[in-house]
């Protein structure tokens, strides 16, 4: 009897164990929660014990309910199915990679390298609501370039062996498919690949976050219906088209020399109540102080504007001329009469250079600088390709590494119109590629700026049977480099910021970066077991850690699960990892050994949370339950693994 009751309790005990592995593995938050919150916080009234009452929701809204089966949407084959992606959870982490980064310790800057949909899933708990601007620079769909492969009907490895994703040594050649316009549903598999992850990158944006996506011909109108449906029509904020090369393509009907770029506002109403945070820098050309106004600089500006208003209609006299001015046809003058008098007054309004003119209004230059410059939707007047091409050939020692790399002025513009340098702005780019955002944002920062950024890159093969893929490949193998698309862009990451810091010396620019690889979790995934194999998989989870795991590894996992930022501050002390948050808030985690004496130290410091495995406890019940109990009368929240 004995025996039988202690194989219960220890069942019990690795059930629990389990139950506990279970709850830590859902931390991560999905995109269907994350809805479901926001639309309780919006209409608790439509919620019933946790669930949506759909009859409450219809009478609230019975007004706005269409039912007719003909009406106005974007529909595509797989469109379903996308959105089962976007709601399945992930199994994936991010692993540290110190030896491949720049100043691991103190930056705040940080590359992934992994699959894109799966490190957007990651980083929904703790970088929820925290981006400033999101840049990205999807595949066009050209037919000669790929779209991800997104199928998680199979475990990843099997998928990746089973498709040819896997050489012969099990790693990665390629996690996407080419999408040639020959294959069916051409528009569709890209739309299936774009769609979850927009949504998801939604989430991440803050409230006055800002989204530009670059594209083509190829894809333009079907990205701005996609962007439509996931960000909201009423949140689009321009197509901005740029002149990409000044080149002409010969055998063309029409040569074509432009791209867009769309940009959405994840909520207008920011915008539209403070549009001077959507403004280039003033540059200061034209300004002088020809009558030495106490004031400074100012530029004379007509004072003529488009437009008919009655109460902006008036004769203005020139006071050395004594000739009559009234408004063009269509047009008023920028102000009423009485404001135009205190204009007057106050020495803003001049007759041109010589006095023999028609009314100007000045503007000073403090007061353009306040308010920037408003852009326009066609941008000739930025970098193009080429001068993208030349800078990475300059930085690479005349090796062609990439083709048609975006340049960094371009970028700069978008950062500049979209962030500010005093604000500790996060710019996400989750198709990386040649790293070009990242270069840019460190070169910004020259401002004395302290913009950060999370690039992605899908590890992509480098095929040396290509001809421009060839010299890539080449570079890697003659620097002792993996042969993909990430190690490039992290190449020229180090460069950048080597380059910035020696011609900076004297300016604090944060040119490092943490690495981080999407890899499994480090603790082991509870599958739906049958009757059959119910006990092995209670005696799996005996300990939930994997054998392999690194304390290190096992950290930043947990950092994403608590919600904590992977630039989070971390030192290590007696074996405890202290964990600082962004209002200073510590966490203490015990990794690697537990006793009597450690736990009462960390009590002592008083972290908000403690976190530790069950398997340093030793099978002490004794310990791990007082352990509870102090934690609980210090009001700390203690959570075992």
């Amino acid at each position: 009897m004995p025996d039988s009751t202690a194989q219960h309790s220890t069942a019990q005990h690795s059930t629990a164990q389990h139950s506990t592995a279970q709850h830590s593995t859902a931390q991560h938050l999905d995109n269907l929660s994350i809805k479901l919150t926001q639309l309780k916080l919006l209409l608790p009234e439509i919620f019933c014990e946790e669930q949506i009452d759909f009859q409450k929701f219809q009478q609230l809204f019975s007004e706005h309910i269409t039912t007719e089966p003909e009406r106005y949407m974007l529909n595509w084959a797989g469109k379903s199915e996308a959105y089962r992606v976007l709601q399945a959870q992930t199994c994936k982490t991010l692993t540290p990679q110190p030896a491949e980064s720049v100043n691991f310790d103190s930056t705040e800057n940080i590359f992934i390298e992994g699959e894109n949909l799966d490190v957007l899933k990651v980083l929904q708990k703790s970088y929820f609501n925290s981006i400033k601007m999101i840049y990205i620079d999807p595949p066009y769909n050209t037919g000669n370039d790929f779209v991800y492969n997104d199928n998680f009907k199979q475990d990843l490895k099997d998928y990746q062996e089973k498709s040819g994703e896997l050489d012969d040594e099990g790693k990665l050649k390629l996690a996407f498919k080419k999408n040639s316009k020959e294959n069916g549903h051409f528009h569709s598999k890209w739309l299936n690949m774009m769609l979850p992850r927009l949504h998801l990158a939604k989430n991440l944006l803050k409230d006055d976050g800002v989204i530009f996506i670059s594209i083509d011909d190829n894809e333009q109108a079907q990205l701005k219906l996609l962007c439509d449906e996931v960000f909201g029509e009423e949140n689009f904020i321009a197509d901005v088209i740029w002149n990409s090369t000044k080149s002409v393509t010969n055998t063309a009907l029409i040569s074509v020399s432009h791209t867009y770029t769309l940009i959405y506002a994840k909520n207008i109403d920011y915008y539209i109540k403070n549009r001077e945070k959507f403004r280039l820098p003033e540059d200061g050309e034209g300004f002088s102080n020809p009558d030495n106004d106490p004031r400074g600089e100012w530029k004379a500006d007509p004072f003529q504007v488009g437009g008919w208003r009655p109460n902006q209609q008036y004769e203005i006299v020139n006071p050395k001329t004594g000739k009559v001015y009234t408004p063009n046809e269509g047009a008023s003058w920028k102000n009423d009469y009485e404001k135009y008098q205190e204009l007057v007054k106050d020495n803003r309004i001049i007759f041109g250079k010589t006095g023999d003119g028609a009314p100007l209004r000045k503007r000073f230059k403090w007061e353009a600088e306040e308010r920037g410059k408003v852009t326009k939707t066609i941008w000739d007047d930025v970098e193009t390709t080429t001068n993208g091409t030349q800078l990475l050939k300059k930085m690479f020692d005349g090796t062609a590494v990439f083709s048609n790399p975006k340049p960094i002025g371009l970028l700069q513009r978008i950062l500049s119109l979209s962030t500010e340098k005093n604000s500790n702005d996060i710019i996400l780019d989750f198709f990386s590629g040649s790293g070009t955002t990242a270069h840019a944002i460190m070169e910004l920062n020259k401002d004395g700026g302290n913009r950060k950024f999370i690039v992605v890159q899908l590890p992509e093969q480098l095929d040396p049977k290509d001809k421009e893929q060839k010299i890539a490949y080449d570079f890697c193998k003659s620097n002792k480099l993996s042969t993909n698309i990430a190690e490039i862009s992290k190449e020229r990451i180090r460069r950048a910021g080597k380059q910035i810091a020696e011609n900076h010396p004297d300016k604090r620019i944060d040119t490092g970066f943490k690495v981080f690889k999407l890899t499994n979790s480090h603790f082991k995934q509870w599958q739906s077991p049958s009757a059959e194999n119910l006990a092995q998989q209670i005696e799996l989870f005996v300990d939930p850690v994997r054998k392999e795991a690194m304390p290190d590894a096992m950290l930043y996992e947990m950092l994403l699960r608590l919600g904590l930022k992977l630039t989070a501050k971390v030192r290590s002390e007696n074996q405890v990892f202290w964990v600082s948050d962004e209002s200073g808030q510590q966490f203490a985690l015990l990794l690697e050994t537990l006793s009597a004496d450690l736990l009462d130290q960390v009590i002592s410091a008083q972290p908000k949370k403690v976190v530790t495995l069950d398997s340093l406890f030793n099978g002490d019940d004794a310990l791990k339950k007082n352990a509870e109990l102090q934690m609980n009368d210090a009001g700390i929240a203690f959570f075992v693994l």
